[in-house]
């Protein structure tokens, strides 16, 4: 791995560990992440402002006394104070990676997108094999460009361990794009570790909170900020955390040369968000759980509603919701999601302690039927993306051409679950009413 690590960058990168390192291990190690999320960055403030403001210099003064200008080969730059140019560091970037720090338990840098981060990643590891399963298209199509520019040789994801080489990847994606279902951590860092290979994971569906890959071998960490980091559907971001110090350095003097840093503004829009990461994500999980819980009943015929008509009227018809047990099962045909692996709790336990994400998918029973899904629900936008405070659903196929054309993928916001459940099964009733005419017409 070849690093720039000389000049104004290592110096800056440096001070910025030092710095995090003394303000997250003795003052605020004992905190909860929820308490990390609000004053992580307090060491930070300068000013009396409680809430902190937004820079978006992209320069900075120098001393005005000669006698305190210090070159860049000797300068010790104390972050809080001293910056001088935003590719390299920023205020406000700085306090959004001093907030991080504690939630991921690693040094972390920020940059402009997901994909820049991973991006980012694979130019500095240079790995001479990659091994990957089917996740987020967008990283394959990082991957495809490494192929190009490096020759990098992709592998999948269960392959032979004797495949795997000193200094190769285990590009790990759990839980998984769309389907939200989820990998294990622990087996794929002992398989890399063996042969003496990293293990990177993509944790942007198991955020802060709900899954932490270092304790469980990861080498180096990745998020998508644009999703739950960030929470609010209006900023791009993108992480990488890794606990090996020279690479933290080394990774930080590439992104000042690659320039895939963040904006002012994201970065500001970042620290809003992530003081809420903690209430927000464990709400929109949770939420999660009991719609694919329900709908995975309606499927396999166990509702509550099922279960109450039938202790009353015995086992013949049913009433009531009852019926929309019918009605599901004939326009969905599978949801997926971490909390249907009953087979791997004993790991799945231990890897997701808080709750199995907020991302599930749904196949429906036909493509007409998925296409048409979202023009009949209220409170879901028909949009890609996911993690935001509101509901999201997309047809999968908009943005996806490796998916089923009858995947639904469904990002889970902070509304009441129940008012979301209503609002899908409102959608299937209109759904089966349409076929039932339709078939009745064809009669």
């Amino acid at each position: 791995m070849n690093s720039l690590t000389n000049g104004t960058v290592s110096n800056g990168i440096d001070a910025q560990l030092d710095a995090l390192e003394l303000t997250t291990s003795k003052p605020l190690r004992d905190y909860s992440a929820a308490t990390h999320a609000i004053h992580a960055d307090d060491f930070l403030n300068r000013i009396e402002d409680v809430a902190p403001p937004l820079h978006v210099a992209t320069t900075f003064r120098y001393h005005d006394d000669p006698d305190q200008l210090i070159p860049a080969h000797a300068a010790e730059v104390d972050i809080a104070d001293r910056h001088i140019y935003s590719r390299h560091t920023a205020p406000t970037t700085t306090r959004l990676e001093a907030i991080l720090t504690p939630l991921l338990h690693a040094p972390t840098l920020t940059y402009s997108s997901g994909l820049a981060a991973l991006h980012a990643a694979y130019v500095f590891l240079k790995p001479r094999r990659v091994a990957i399963t089917a996740g987020y298209h967008g990283a394959h199509a990082v991957l495809k460009l490494h192929c190009k520019l490096t020759g990098v040789e992709l592998l999948p994801l269960d392959c032979r361990v004797e495949d795997l080489h000193e200094g190769d990847v285990v590009h790990l994606e759990t839980p998984l794009n769309p389907t939200g279902e989820a990998l294990s951590i622990r087996k794929y860092a002992e398989k890399a570790h063996a042969r003496g290979a990293y293990l990177l994971v993509d944790s942007t569906f198991g955020p802060p909170g709900l899954q932490e890959p270092f304790a469980l071998g990861a080498d180096i960490v990745m998020h998508s900020g644009t999703k739950y980091l960030g929470g609010h559907s209006d900023m791009l971001c993108g992480v990488l955390a890794t606990k090996r110090a020279e690479w933290i350095t080394g990774l930080g003097a590439e992104r000042a040369v690659l320039g895939s840093v963040m904006g002012g503004l994201e970065g500001w829009l970042g620290v809003r968000s992530l003081r809420t990461l903690e209430v927000r994500v464990g709400r929109q999980s949770a939420n999660a759980g009991s719609i694919v819980g329900w709908l995975d009943g309606m499927l396999k015929g166990k509702s509550i509603a099922r279960r109450e008509a039938e202790a009353v009227y015995g086992n013949g018809k049913t009433v009531g919701k009852a019926d929309d047990e019918e009605v599901v099962r004939a326009v969905v045909d599978q949801v997926q999601h971490a909390s249907l692996q009953s087979e791997d709790m004993g790991w799945l336990k231990e890897q997701m302690p808080n709750g199995f994400g907020p991302v599930f998918a749904i196949l429906m029973k036909s493509e007409r039927l998925a296409r048409r899904l979202p023009s009949k629900l209220a409170l879901f936008h028909h949009a890609t993306s996911l993690g935001g405070v509101e509901s999201l659903i997309e047809w999968r196929t908009m943005s996806d051409t490796t998916v089923d054309t009858r995947l639904m993928r469904v990002s889970i916001g902070v509304e009441s679950w129940e008012d979301l459940k209503e609002d899908l099964m409102t959608g299937f009733r209109e759904l089966w009413e349409e076929e039932q005419r339709s078939a009745s017409k064809v009669v």
